[in-house]
């Protein structure tokens, strides 16, 4: 047998190993691939999960936002996991994420077929619009595995599912409405909103909401309303997100204080509670939250000191405490190595100076010190935040001039001083301060012409200057130059305002929506406004213009919603249009004008109107039905007649103050003003020809606070069910003919503290001895004015009636200093009643708190003076004159030091010197009237009457009254 037998070279046979096992490698590796590929392979979309995509998709308005573009992939038979918006995590083709958010996409409501989508862990439907619908009640605990749900600007409405309670997965929850409070001044703001409409979400029960969500690490629910959890709101998200690192609740109607077990959640980061009613101090360990980033607590109710321990805090990038004038404080010494970016103190009640060692806050860039209280001069360390966005600086004690360093912060976006101490000139150098969108210099003392160098702020966007001591002429075409700008506020000034030259050939002019133009001597309707037909606020109140309103007004303004109008205080004759006005006008305010003929209507809504002081003589009753809106309608001092039309009841049905007072109304009083007043606070129809009884079956949930029927011809008696009105405060019904007895069962009106019932038919005692076995049923414990004159009454004054006039004889101190109503637009009505004062009639314009008076005058009672009378230690003024009343004053008198007026006159007292009735222990400004007491050898008495605090008169009075010898 032959063989064969070759040698390989060694070089060769490395090189045939090397490629058997490349070979080898790479079958294992294409191997290993096409294992790993089938493995791997996502799963096509469940045919169930498309279908509910399908059917959300179509439940949306397919003309609305940017459907077709948010949809174009969503195509039957296609994998819906591949769809925009769409992800499938897993093999199975399930739905896991689903991503809407910010189409502005539109619906009825949200579609069941949504929590078909069983394996969702995110979704986002913010930024959508579900037209004020309200979220299913069942169906989100389907979705079990969801750690992300965001609902947010998505205009919905009703309470918050009790499902969503149920997700113990969720991680984040967001079902905020976001909002943009825009200042102009202190006084006018407007709220700007994510969504066309608001349809406010609750949620009445947290503990409900939250038990479950002990997961939860973020919670936004800015604008959902929380007013139902009372205090309990914080032990709540205490109790059950222990790991929560954001909270965001702004808006939510939440009250009462933060809790102590706040103090365990020292997870977070972010704490956003402005915008409520919260109250109580700020607590001291919010220091301790090493993470916390943020602290937002503007505009509560929060008091007391401000720990300083705060502002120390190395991680806090921003503190608000705007808006919350109980809280006081002092600025601390700051550190270098603080990371605050925005600080903001402003309209509270800190104190003190502003350290230079604000300075050392490096990395800020907005600051807000606008608090009143503070003093000294502004350091001129502050000029070194080159690239500070925002400055606000008020305090009537900081004085001075406006500093030279501001124009060294060029970076300014927003530069304010108000409510200061500032004089001067306004340097010209305010003009280098080319990035300025706000500039407001307004309530302090600046004087000398507006620098012109502001017209070069080209950027500007809101120029507020009122109520300052600029003088000059001001020409209104001169800001033709800033086309951006959409806010002028010049008035209360010195300034002369004027249209200027060349204003019918303006090609261009700033939009304008907010113009005032207060006190700026006026005297003809600026021509400017022609031009400006985006109005929404405008003010040209207290000028001197005459004549019409211009009909061209009335065009350019036809259809626009106007915050405020108010041409008030001028000498217009003439409405100059229809009375049915082509526009909404929240605010329109026409009196102390001299208009004539009916009283116009904002045809589109209003929410106040005010027509007082005009010469208008009629109500169009086929207007009516436009006053829907109508919370505030006040028409004194015109001329108008005829009978209240009971259609007002009907019509305006949101009344809360209704004031038809001198005028010539006459006829009676429509039953359903009083019967159904279930919104109506307050009620004036003084001076005016009514006639009639009062209606008597007032219902249950009466909300009336102020009655003043005086000055009528009405007759009949007081309605019992008066006692319904239990927030009743004022009732006047003086000048009438009313024939009644004293109304002890008056006394349930807890809260009642002016009675003026003088110049009726009242008759009988003041305590009936049917009361005497109760006598609280009598007890006017807050009364604070009671004037009984003129009247029938007769028996002796009871000592105990006296002693329970509580108000008389200790000061509250939780009360407002005057009895006002407060309305739309920061607007007050201030009540009045009209009382009896040495024989003469008065009306008090302005009734203080601390007023206290008695008048029993002009009737029959007899009998000695209550000694109890001496226990009413707040009186000011007490008038028992005209009575048959014997024996001697009260030594106890001598204890009534806050007595201003006395008037003891033609009674039939008898005894000694009245010093021997402590009379001299009197404060020495009490005024006497003691005549006809049958005392001898009296003398002249001169005093100073000092009654102005009270009655806000304008002069000091001194009165001299002779007592008569006997």
């Amino acid at each position: 047998m032959s063989s064969f037998s070759k040698r390989v070279p060694h070089h060769v046979a490395s090189l045939l190993a090397m490629m058997l096992i490349l070979q080898l490698v790479q079958a294992t590796t294409l191997d290993d691939l096409t294992t790993t590929s089938s493995e791997t392979t996502p799963a096509m979309c469940l045919p169930d999960q498309a279908s509910a995509l399908l059917r959300l998709k179509h439940s949306f308005n397919a003309t609305a936002g940017d459907y077709s573009t948010t949809f174009r992939s969503w195509v039957p038979g296609a994998d819906c996991c591949r769809w925009e918006g769409v992800h499938c995590d897993g093999a199975d083709g399930r739905v896991t994420s689903l991503d809407l958010g910010g189409h502005n996409l539109q619906a009825g409501g949200l579609d069941h077929a949504l929590f078909r989508l069983t394996s969702l862990k995110h979704l986002n439907l913010s930024g959508n619009n579900f037209t004020m619908s309200q979220l299913p009640v069942t169906g989100f605990e389907q979705l079990t595995e969801l750690t992300h749900l965001d609902l947010s600007d998505t205009d919905i409405a009703g309470k918050v599912p009790a499902g969503i309670g149920r997700l113990v997965s969720l991680v984040y929850l967001d079902l905020s409405t976001s909002f943009v409070i825009v200042s102009y001044d202190d006084e006018n703001s407007i709220t700007q909103y994510a969504v066309d409409s608001i349809g406010q979400l609750s949620a009445p029960n947290m503990e409900t909401l939250l038990t479950n969500l002990t997961n939860l690490e973020e919670l936004h629910m800015g604008m959902v309303d929380m007013s139902n959890n009372g205090e309990l709101w914080c032990d709540h998200i205490a109790k059950y997100t222990p790991k929560l690192q954001v909270l965001s609740l702004p808006y939510c109607s939440l009250s009462g204080p933060v809790c102590a077990s706040f103090a365990a959640m020292r997870s977070l980061t972010t704490i956003e509670l402005h915008y409520n009613l919260l109250s109580g101090s700020v607590p001291e360990f919010l220091a301790g939250f090493s993470n916390l980033t943020v602290l937002q607590l503007s505009t509560n109710n929060f008091q007391g000191w401000f720990p300083p321990i705060i502002f120390q805090h190395k991680k806090l990038r921003t503190i608000d405490l705007s808006k919350n004038p109980g809280i006081s404080g002092n600025l601390p010494n700051f550190s270098q190595d603080s990371s605050l970016e925005n600080l903001f103190v402003s309209r509270t009640n800190f104190t003190g100076m502003i350290p230079s060692s604000i300075s050392n806050l490096r990395s800020l860039k907005k600051l807000g010190i606008g608090a009143s209280g503070f003093s000294g001069t502004l350091p001129s360390s502050l000029g070194s935040f080159l690239y500070l966005d925002l400055l606000e600086v008020s305090g009537f004690q900081i004085v001075g001039s406006m500093p030279s360093w501001i124009s060294n912060l060029t970076s300014l976006t927003v530069l304010q001083f108000s409510n200061c101490g500032l004089s001067g000139h306004v340097p010209s150098s305010i003009g280098n301060l080319r990035e300025l969108i706000k500039l407001a210099l307004y309530n302090c003392k600046f004087s000398g012409k507006v620098p012109p160098q502001i017209l070069n702020l080209t950027h500007l966007e809101t120029l507020v200057l009122h109520s300052n001591n600029f003088d000059g002429t001001i020409e209104l075409t001169s800001f033709s130059k800033l086309k951006n700008l959409s806010v002028l506020n010049l008035s209360n000034n010195k300034l002369v305002v004027v249209d200027g030259e060349n204003i019918s050939s303006l090609v261009s002019f700033p939009n304008l929506e907010f113009l005032s133009l207060a006190s700026c001597s006026m005297s003809t309707f600026p021509n400017i406004l022609k031009h400006l037909d985006k109005m929404f606020s405008l003010d040209i109140s207290h000028n001197q213009i005459q004549g019409a309103i211009p009909q061209w007004a009335w065009k350019t303004w036809k259809g626009l919603q106007f915050l405020l109008l108010n041409m008030s205080h001028n000498n217009f004759t003439s409405l100059g249009s229809d009375p049915l006005l082509p526009l909404h006008i929240e605010f329109l305010d026409l009196s102390f004008n001299s208009i004539e003929g009916p009283i116009p209507i904002p045809q589109e809504g209003s929410s106040t109107l005010d027509y007082s002081s005009n010469q208008f003589s009629s109500v169009p009753l086929h207007y009516l039905t436009y006053l829907g809106e109508t919370l505030t309608f006040k028409a004194s001092r015109n001329k108008l007649s005829g009978d209240i039309p009971p259609s007002i009841c009907t019509t305006a049905t949101n009344l809360q103050l209704f004031d038809l007072s001198y005028n010539n109304l006459s006829g009676s009083i429509p039953s359903c003003l009083m019967e159904d007043a279930i919104e109506l606070q307050v009620l004036s129809l003084k001076e005016n020809k009514l006639v009639g009884n009062l209606p008597d079956s007032i219902k249950e949930g009466c909300s009336l606070e102020a009655i003043d029927l005086s000055g009528n011809l009405i007759d009949g008696k007081i309605p019992r069910s008066l006692v319904s009105c239990r927030n009743l405060e004022i009732l006047d019904v003086g000048n009438n003919q009313i024939s009644d007895s004293f109304p002890c069962w008056m006394s349930k009106l807890r809260k009642l503290q002016v009675l003026v019932l003088k110049s009726n038919k009242f008759t009988g005692q003041v305590m009936d001895p049917s009361y005497t076995v109760d006598r609280n049923s009598c007890a006017f414990m807050q009364l604070r004015i009671a004037d009984m004159a003129s009247n029938n009454f007769n028996g002796t004054l009871p000592e105990a009636w006296f002693k329970m006039l509580k108000s008389m004889i200790a000061m509250t101190q939780n009360d407002t200093l005057v009895m006002e109503n407060k309305y739309y637009h920061g607007q007050t009505y201030q009540f009045t009643a009209s009382v009896t004062y040495k024989g003469s009639d008065m009306t008090i314009s302005k009734i203080l708190r601390t007023l206290m008076l008695i008048d029993f005058s002009n009737n029959a009672f007899h009998g000695t003076i209550p000694e109890t009378v001496g226990g009413l230690v707040l009186l000011h003024g007490l008038n028992m004159s005209h009575n048959a009343l014997t024996g001697s004053i009260p030594t106890q008198f001598g204890r009534l030091n806050q007595l201003e007026s006395l008037d003891l006159s033609s009674n039939e007292l008898t005894g000694g010197d009245p010093q021997g009735a402590s009379i001299t222990q009197l404060p020495f400004n009490t005024e006497f009237v003691l005549q006809h007491v049958g005392w001898k050898n009296t003398k002249l008495i001169s005093v100073f009457h000092l009654f102005q605090q009270f009655f806000s008169w304008k002069h000091w009075f001194v009165w001299t009254t002779v007592i008569q010898t006997m």
